[in-house]
């Protein structure tokens, strides 16, 4: 069965566009469920109004989609709270934008 630090190492390779930098580090994971029949990510986005979300949305659904084995099933769930706020990101990536 796959592993969270898996799903973690692949949905770094998705990036926000608008920023360059990849969607774990900018905190917009929340949760990673796995059992044997479903891969569940739970995340949001940095704004409601997102011009990229629904790209994003399918780059983690295509990198979860890799991972699936044995009948398993991914599903990317989109939820607004909490809502996104720039503590939410990894204090690296903080200090990489100049905000920490």
């Amino acid at each position: 069965m796959v592993t969270e630090q898996q799903v973690r190492d692949a949905l770094c390779r998705v990036l926000d566009p608008e920023v360059g930098e990849n969607i774990i580090e900018l905190g917009l994971v929340y949760g990673i469920d796995i059992d044997d029949e479903r891969l569940v990510v739970t995340m949001t986005m940095t704004s409601p109004s997102c011009p990229m979300g629904d790209w994003i949305r399918q780059q983690v659904a295509a990198e979860l989609g890799d991972l699936c084995r044995d009948g398993q099933r991914a599903e990317v769930r989109l939820v607004w709270q909490p809502a996104w706020s720039p503590e939410m990101m990894s204090p690296a990536l903080r200090t990489r934008l100049g905000w920490g």
